[in-house]
């Protein structure tokens, strides 16, 4: 029932590995499972499938491993923040299926839950429900691969759009607290993506700030259950960072010799 690793490596090693596909929760670069990102990376595992809101930034969260060139396809729905995310995809060095974030969060949801498919009205008359976007494009730009067509049906005479589940291989998550059981509480951001991903998954690493002992969470407070779980990583160091800064405008009023 101890379901703690000593380290994020340890936990990945011989669970992950080529071609897996991994479900990484995080929002932006908030609860975002670092230490298991850079356990991948020193793993060196190739041609992954990630199932993310996004892909991190250059230098920080999945760009990390998008670098290195780890990642052959991202299941997505923002991608704004990575220079060398459109480079790689405009290039052809990148698979990239993007996904409204609503229909992203319940696709994933529906794998935990174990409903292979769903409708929705999200995308339905766009280039989501109709295909032809872009997957892959050849070296010459030209569109090497294309989304096709999706099943639309009316009910009570509005038309929705069939979604397919999400299920992974691997799932690494970033959690606030968990106990020794594996049960898992998130903070703030973090309850983003980060349960529905841990419930999706064959496998899931949680990476933590905080651990306690079996009974010390509130049963009532615990948002993921240990069932789901698979491993549980303390991390030592946190990195806080931000996508983008930015610089507010000065809010006093200008004065007359500003102006001059």
């Amino acid at each position: 029932m101890n379901k703690v690793v000593q380290h994020a490596r340890a936990a990945l090693e011989g669970k992950l590995t080529d071609h897996s596909t991994v479900l990484a929760g995080g929002f932006g670069l908030c609860g975002i499972p670092e230490h298991c990102i850079e356990a991948i990376r020193d793993l060196g595992t190739k041609g992954l499938t990630f199932v993310s809101n996004n892909c991190g930034i250059d230098d920080f969260g999945l760009g990390i491993l998008l670098r290195q060139r780890q990642i052959a396809k991202m299941i997505s729905s923002y991608v704004g923040e990575n220079k060398e995310f459109e480079r790689q995809y405009l290039s052809g060095e990148l698979e990239v299926e993007l996904c409204p974030q609503g229909t992203l969060a319940e696709r994933l949801r529906a794998g935990g839950a174990g409903i292979p498919a769903f409708y929705t009205p999200t995308g339905v008359g766009t280039i989501v429900s109709e295909g032809g976007m872009p997957l892959r494009y050849a070296a010459d730009g030209t569109v090497e691969k294309a989304s096709e067509k999706k099943e639309v049906r009316d009910f009570n005479g509005r038309p929705f759009v069939l979604e397919h589940a999400i299920t992974g291989d691997v799932a690494i998550v970033k959690a606030w607290k968990a106990d020794r059981f594996g049960n898992l509480v998130y903070r703030h951001t973090a309850m983003n993506f980060n349960p529905l991903a841990a419930m999706a998954a064959k496998y899931t690493v949680a990476e933590v700030e905080e651990l306690v002992e079996p009974g010390a969470l509130d049963a009532d407070h615990v948002h993921t259950p240990g069932i789901y779980v698979h491993a549980v990583v303390v991390g030592t160091r946190f990195e806080k960072r931000i996508e983008r800064r930015t610089t507010r405008p000065d809010p006093r009023p200008s004065t007359a010799s500003d102006a001059r």
